[in-house]
């Protein structure tokens, strides 16, 4: 009940005009972003980011925070209706979604994910406001040692997570730390790998990499797929779901809440696995699985609550630890930074508005999104016609000026542009950005309390396992690290024999 008097406060400062102004304007767009196939969360923060560094914190963390899962609304839409993911925490709804539209009940598909969505996405935030607070009061008992062993464990998380093959897993999150390695040394004050390039003097930019990864590498994918759909002929029925739809989807609602909040919390987890692991969760208890596949209303409702509770819940280790569980939360811990704020354990304490405002404005965004997203699906039906070729051009113009705009530095666009081409070789080679955007952002908390333990220590490296907490992380990450790596090598025993 100890957080009650500083939600109010929270409200106080959601409820300001301008932060309803910007909470609302984040909420639309991300909704607008997860209608449209092709972009993502992640892109729309990048393209904001410029535009954000130039207002106040709190107005914009509320308006990147409601287009992240904002987002989460609006891929639904496109699942059901064009049978391609607005972004890939739908992918799953697509195979059950798209076949009630066939069938004649997209209107009730539609309703279902939107209710379902907020109320899973209230039930996430519920447990970030009172879960935040005892999270961080557990984390001011870290230190230096226990921050680099916590590190270690969500990188190792992550790239066990993420995509197929643990060896480029690795390669990507060695790449990225390398990039948050280069700049002026944090202890010695020396130049590192700027071979004499003044703009890499102060660090490779987080924007224009992540704007060339998820902005121009995106597009040239999209473009060289040749990005088609097709909308379910026939108009859209009532889109409130009916009793029975009701007594279907009840249950996966309150799973799928549960099992996201859970994805949410942990790192490199997120949003994708939470809608993939509610699918499989339903289609196991189900009396009848037969029916999943061909339009089971229980297959939009669970991976839809997921993947909402999940992206609710993201923000519980992001405003806690300062720590990201997924790719657009290291984005967003990015935007933190770039406005001069570190999420730590004490940010509840020496940001209170900036904290409190935020929690407060997911209430008033998530409401906003249910009222939005059920009178406006004639819109973004309409949305959808919109041809691709039209829109890549645009999105290419926002990133070259926000990078720009940014920086104030036309080399930064060059470098942008490099990562681009690097992230289209990457996508077209099996590499995930993910480790890669996680470690670079986590790079300078990682180098510094690695080095700081070391400091302590007097150059003990037994520091991070003699102590309970850190040794106990370490342990963890190790354990995860074996999982992942004993499988393959019993698959490669029989080749070795032979």
């Amino acid at each position: 009940m100890d957080a009650l008097a500083p939600l109010l406060h929270g409200f106080g400062v959601a409820l300001q005009p301008m932060n309803l102004l910007y909470c609302f304007l984040g909420v639309l767009g991300g909704t607008l972003v997860g209608v449209l196939p092709g972009l993502g969360p992640q892109s729309a923060i990048v393209l904001l980011l410029p535009a954000a560094v130039y207002l106040d914190p709190v107005s914009a963390i509320i308006m990147l925070a409601g287009v992240y899962y904002g987002s989460m609304y609006g891929g639904s839409t496109t699942s059901i209706l064009v049978n391609i993911p607005g972004e890939g925490a739908s992918v799953v709804t697509c195979i059950d979604g798209y076949q009630m539209a066939l069938r004649g009940r997209a209107g009730p598909a539609l309703g279902i994910a939107a209710f379902g969505s907020f109320i899973a996405g209230t039930f996430g935030i519920v447990l970030l406001t009172f879960g935040a607070g005892p999270i961080g009061d557990f984390a001011l008992r870290f230190g230096p040692p226990e921050y680099f062993a916590l590190m270690c464990l969500c990188l190792v998380v992550l790239i066990s997570l993420t995509g197929l093959s643990l060896r480029k897993g690795l390669i990507a999150a060695l790449a990225g730390l390398s990039l948050g390695t280069v700049g002026m040394d944090l202890v010695t004050g020396q130049p590192r790998f700027a071979f004499g390039v003044p703009t890499l003097m102060d660090g490779v930019g987080l924007i224009p990499v992540i704007m060339g990864l998820y902005g121009v590498t995106e597009v040239l994918l999209n473009v060289e797929a040749g990005l088609k759909h097709t909308l379910v002929g026939g108009k859209i029925g009532n889109l409130m779901p009916s009793a029975r739809d009701w007594k279907d989807a009840a249950m996966p609602i309150a799973r799928g809440s549960l099992l996201g909040s859970a994805c949410g919390i942990l790192p490199g987890a997120g949003v994708v696995l939470a809608s993939f692991l509610s699918y499989a969760v339903e289609r196991k208890v189900s009396r009848h699985p037969e029916r999943f596949g061909k339009g089971a209303i229980e297959g939009v409702a669970g991976p839809e609550s997921a993947n909402n509770a999940a992206a609710q819940c993201g923000f519980i280790p992001l405003l806690a630890l300062g720590i990201p569980s997924n790719v657009a939360t290291a984005i967003l811990l990015g935007a933190f930074i770039l406005l001069g704020v570190q999420p730590s354990p004490v940010m509840m304490m020496t940001h209170p508005d900036l904290f409190w405002g935020t929690i407060a404005s997911m209430y008033v965004g998530n409401a906003m999104l249910l009222v939005l997203n059920l009178p406006l699906i004639g819109l973004w039906v309409q949305v959808l016609r919109v041809p691709y070729a039209l829109l890549f051009p645009l999105i290419l113009l926002f990133c070259l000026l926000g990078v720009y705009v940014a920086g104030r530095n036309v080399a930064e666009i060059w470098i942008m542009i490099g990562f681009g081409v690097i992230g289209y070789v990457m996508k077209r080679t099996g590499y995930e950005f993910a480790p890669l955007v996680l470690a670079m952002v986590i790079a300078p908390i990682f180098e510094n309390a690695l080095r700081q333990s070391l400091i302590l220590s007097l150059g003990d490296p037994t520091i991070f396992v003699s102590r309970p907490l850190s040794a106990t992380l370490l342990a963890l990450a190790a354990t995860v690290l074996v999982a992942q790596v004993l499988p393959r090598l019993r698959a490669l025993k029989p080749a070795l024999r032979e």
